[in-house]
Protein backbone atom coordinates (compact mmCIF):
# COMPACT_ATOMS: atom_id res chain seq x y z
CA UNK A 1 0.00 0.00 0.00
CA UNK A 2 3.02 2.29 0.25
CA UNK A 3 2.87 2.86 -3.52
CA UNK A 4 -0.79 3.82 -3.24
CA UNK A 5 -0.04 6.48 -0.64
CA UNK A 6 2.93 7.74 -2.65
CA UNK A 7 0.77 8.18 -5.76
CA UNK A 8 -2.51 9.08 -4.11
CA UNK A 9 -2.27 12.69 -5.31
CA UNK A 10 -2.40 11.37 -8.89
CA UNK A 11 -5.52 9.38 -8.10
CA UNK A 12 -7.08 12.52 -6.64
CA UNK A 13 -6.59 14.27 -9.98
CA UNK A 14 -8.63 11.45 -11.52
CA UNK A 15 -11.26 11.82 -8.77
CA UNK A 16 -11.55 15.53 -9.61
CA UNK A 17 -12.24 14.81 -13.29
CA UNK A 18 -14.69 12.04 -12.37
CA UNK A 19 -16.63 14.37 -10.07
CA UNK A 20 -16.63 17.15 -12.66
CA UNK A 21 -17.95 14.85 -15.36
CA UNK A 22 -20.54 13.29 -13.03
CA UNK A 23 -21.77 16.71 -11.88
CA UNK A 24 -22.25 17.91 -15.47
CA UNK A 25 -24.03 14.70 -16.44
CA UNK A 26 -26.36 14.60 -13.44
CA UNK A 27 -27.37 18.27 -13.75
CA UNK A 28 -27.80 18.31 -17.53
CA UNK A 29 -29.40 14.85 -17.58
CA UNK A 30 -31.86 15.83 -14.84
CA UNK A 31 -32.94 19.05 -16.54
CA UNK A 32 -33.24 17.26 -19.87
CA UNK A 33 -35.14 14.41 -18.24
CA UNK A 34 -37.71 16.71 -16.63
CA UNK A 35 -38.55 18.34 -19.94
CA UNK A 36 -38.59 14.98 -21.75
CA UNK A 37 -40.91 13.49 -19.14
CA UNK A 38 -43.27 16.45 -19.30
CA UNK A 39 -43.05 16.50 -23.09
CA UNK A 40 -44.07 12.85 -23.27
CA UNK A 41 -47.19 13.67 -21.27
CA UNK A 42 -48.14 17.19 -22.27
CA UNK A 43 -46.17 17.96 -25.41
CA UNK A 44 -47.81 18.71 -28.76
CA UNK A 45 -48.87 15.74 -30.87
CA UNK A 46 -45.88 16.03 -33.20
CA UNK A 47 -43.35 16.15 -30.34
CA UNK A 48 -44.46 13.17 -28.27
CA UNK A 49 -43.58 10.45 -30.82
CA UNK A 50 -40.18 12.08 -31.41
CA UNK A 51 -39.44 12.05 -27.69
CA UNK A 52 -40.63 8.45 -27.46
CA UNK A 53 -38.21 7.43 -30.23
CA UNK A 54 -35.41 9.34 -28.50
CA UNK A 55 -36.06 7.65 -25.15
CA UNK A 56 -36.41 4.15 -26.62
CA UNK A 57 -33.30 4.46 -28.80
CA UNK A 58 -31.08 5.93 -26.08
CA UNK A 59 -32.23 3.36 -23.53
CA UNK A 60 -31.77 0.55 -26.01
CA UNK A 61 -28.22 1.32 -27.12
CA UNK A 62 -25.16 0.31 -25.08
CA UNK A 63 -23.64 3.35 -23.43
CA UNK A 64 -20.22 2.59 -24.91
CA UNK A 65 -21.69 2.68 -28.44
CA UNK A 66 -23.26 6.06 -27.72
CA UNK A 67 -19.94 7.45 -26.51
CA UNK A 68 -18.15 6.29 -29.65
CA UNK A 69 -20.90 7.73 -31.86
CA UNK A 70 -20.65 11.15 -30.18
CA UNK A 71 -16.86 11.09 -30.42
CA UNK A 72 -16.21 9.62 -33.86
CA UNK A 73 -19.23 10.47 -36.06
CA UNK A 74 -18.69 14.26 -36.01
CA UNK A 75 -15.19 13.68 -37.44
CA UNK A 76 -16.84 12.59 -40.70
CA UNK A 77 -18.16 16.18 -40.96
CA UNK A 78 -14.85 17.78 -39.92
CA UNK A 79 -16.19 18.54 -36.45
CA UNK A 80 -13.92 17.81 -33.52
CA UNK A 81 -15.38 16.86 -30.15
CA UNK A 82 -12.83 16.57 -27.36
CA UNK A 83 -12.80 13.50 -25.18
CA UNK A 84 -14.28 15.06 -22.06
CA UNK A 85 -17.14 16.66 -23.98
CA UNK A 86 -17.87 13.43 -25.86
CA UNK A 87 -18.09 11.59 -22.54
CA UNK A 88 -20.33 14.13 -20.81
CA UNK A 89 -22.62 14.70 -23.83
CA UNK A 90 -23.23 10.98 -24.34
CA UNK A 91 -23.80 10.32 -20.63
CA UNK A 92 -26.11 13.35 -20.34
CA UNK A 93 -28.23 12.21 -23.29
CA UNK A 94 -28.39 8.71 -21.81
CA UNK A 95 -29.31 10.01 -18.35
CA UNK A 96 -31.92 12.33 -19.84
CA UNK A 97 -33.68 9.41 -21.52
CA UNK A 98 -33.82 7.41 -18.30
CA UNK A 99 -34.83 10.33 -16.10
CA UNK A 100 -37.47 11.31 -18.64
CA UNK A 101 -39.18 7.96 -18.15
CA UNK A 102 -38.84 8.31 -14.38
CA UNK A 103 -40.49 11.74 -14.44
CA UNK A 104 -43.23 10.58 -16.79
CA UNK A 105 -44.16 7.65 -14.54
CA UNK A 106 -44.00 9.73 -11.36
CA UNK A 107 -46.20 12.51 -12.74
CA UNK A 108 -48.73 9.95 -13.95
CA UNK A 109 -48.90 8.71 -10.35
CA UNK A 110 -50.06 12.08 -9.03
CA UNK A 111 -53.87 11.99 -8.61
CA UNK A 112 -55.64 13.87 -11.39
CA UNK A 113 -57.69 15.69 -8.80
CA UNK A 114 -54.59 17.65 -7.77
CA UNK A 115 -54.23 19.09 -11.25
CA UNK A 116 -57.95 19.78 -11.48
CA UNK A 117 -57.86 21.62 -8.15
CA UNK A 118 -54.93 23.74 -9.35
CA UNK A 119 -56.85 24.56 -12.53
CA UNK A 120 -59.85 25.58 -10.44
CA UNK A 121 -57.58 28.04 -8.62
CA UNK A 122 -56.69 29.61 -11.95
CA UNK A 123 -53.12 28.28 -12.22
CA UNK A 124 -51.81 28.00 -15.77
CA UNK A 125 -49.74 25.04 -17.00
CA UNK A 126 -46.25 25.92 -15.76
CA UNK A 127 -47.23 27.24 -12.30
CA UNK A 128 -49.48 24.20 -11.93
CA UNK A 129 -46.72 21.83 -13.00
CA UNK A 130 -43.87 23.36 -10.98
CA UNK A 131 -45.91 24.30 -7.93
CA UNK A 132 -48.35 21.41 -7.58
CA UNK A 133 -47.58 18.36 -9.74
CA UNK A 134 -43.79 18.00 -9.59
CA UNK A 135 -43.50 18.57 -5.81
CA UNK A 136 -45.95 15.70 -5.25
CA UNK A 137 -44.10 13.52 -7.77
CA UNK A 138 -40.69 14.13 -6.15
CA UNK A 139 -40.89 11.32 -3.54
CA UNK A 140 -41.49 8.87 -6.38
CA UNK A 141 -38.79 10.41 -8.59
CA UNK A 142 -35.92 10.51 -6.09
CA UNK A 143 -35.18 6.76 -5.56
CA UNK A 144 -34.85 5.83 -9.27
CA UNK A 145 -33.13 9.16 -9.95
CA UNK A 146 -30.57 8.19 -7.32
CA UNK A 147 -29.93 4.90 -9.09
CA UNK A 148 -29.42 6.75 -12.37
CA UNK A 149 -27.03 9.25 -10.77
CA UNK A 150 -24.98 6.41 -9.30
CA UNK A 151 -24.89 4.64 -12.66
CA UNK A 152 -23.65 7.84 -14.28
CA UNK A 153 -20.82 8.16 -11.75
CA UNK A 154 -19.78 4.62 -12.62
CA UNK A 155 -20.35 5.36 -16.30
CA UNK A 156 -17.65 8.05 -16.23
CA UNK A 157 -15.14 5.20 -16.03
CA UNK A 158 -15.84 4.58 -19.73
CA UNK A 159 -13.88 7.76 -20.33
CA UNK A 160 -10.90 5.45 -19.95
CA UNK A 161 -11.49 4.32 -23.56
CA UNK A 162 -11.21 7.92 -24.77
CA UNK A 163 -8.17 8.65 -22.59
CA UNK A 164 -10.13 11.04 -20.39
CA UNK A 165 -8.08 11.42 -17.23
CA UNK A 166 -10.87 10.27 -14.90
CA UNK A 167 -10.23 7.99 -11.95
CA UNK A 168 -9.97 4.70 -13.83
CA UNK A 169 -7.60 6.04 -16.50
CA UNK A 170 -5.50 7.91 -13.93
CA UNK A 171 -5.17 4.64 -12.00
CA UNK A 172 -4.21 2.76 -15.17
CA UNK A 173 -1.40 5.23 -15.85
CA UNK A 174 -0.07 4.93 -12.32
CA UNK A 175 -0.18 1.12 -12.45
CA UNK A 176 1.71 1.20 -15.74
CA UNK A 177 4.49 3.08 -13.98
CA UNK A 178 4.69 1.24 -10.66
CA UNK A 179 3.58 -2.23 -11.77
CA UNK A 180 1.32 -3.07 -8.81
CA UNK A 181 -2.30 -3.45 -9.86
CA UNK A 182 -4.24 -4.99 -6.97
CA UNK A 183 -3.72 -2.31 -4.26
CA UNK A 184 -4.64 0.44 -6.70
CA UNK A 185 -7.79 -1.21 -8.00
CA UNK A 186 -8.91 -1.94 -4.44
CA UNK A 187 -8.36 1.72 -3.62
CA UNK A 188 -10.33 2.77 -6.68
CA UNK A 189 -13.19 0.48 -5.66
CA UNK A 190 -13.28 2.12 -2.23
CA UNK A 191 -13.28 5.61 -3.76
CA UNK A 192 -16.17 4.79 -6.09
CA UNK A 193 -18.07 3.27 -3.18
CA UNK A 194 -17.55 6.36 -1.01
CA UNK A 195 -18.76 8.70 -3.79
CA UNK A 196 -21.84 6.62 -4.55
CA UNK A 197 -22.64 5.97 -0.89
CA UNK A 198 -22.54 9.72 -0.29
CA UNK A 199 -24.97 10.28 -3.18
CA UNK A 200 -27.24 7.56 -1.86
CA UNK A 201 -27.33 8.94 1.69
CA UNK A 202 -27.84 12.52 0.53
CA UNK A 203 -30.70 11.45 -1.75
CA UNK A 204 -32.28 9.46 1.09
CA UNK A 205 -32.13 12.54 3.33
CA UNK A 206 -33.75 14.70 0.65
CA UNK A 207 -36.42 12.06 0.06
CA UNK A 208 -37.33 11.96 3.76
CA UNK A 209 -37.64 15.73 3.90
CA UNK A 210 -39.71 15.84 0.73
CA UNK A 211 -42.06 13.14 1.99
CA UNK A 212 -42.44 14.98 5.29
CA UNK A 213 -43.15 18.24 3.46
CA UNK A 214 -45.79 16.67 1.21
Amino acid sequence: MAEVFANFHLLLLGVKVTLQAAAVVVVVGSVLGVFIGLGLLYGPAWLRPLLRVYVDVLRGLPLLVQIFIIYYVPEAFDITVNQFNALTISLSLFAGAHIGEIVRGAVLGVPKGQSDAAKALGLTFWPRTWGVILPQALPTIIPPWTNTAIEMVKGTSLGYLLSVNELTFATYKVIGRVGEAMPFYLTVAVIYFVINFAISRLAALVERRVRFAT
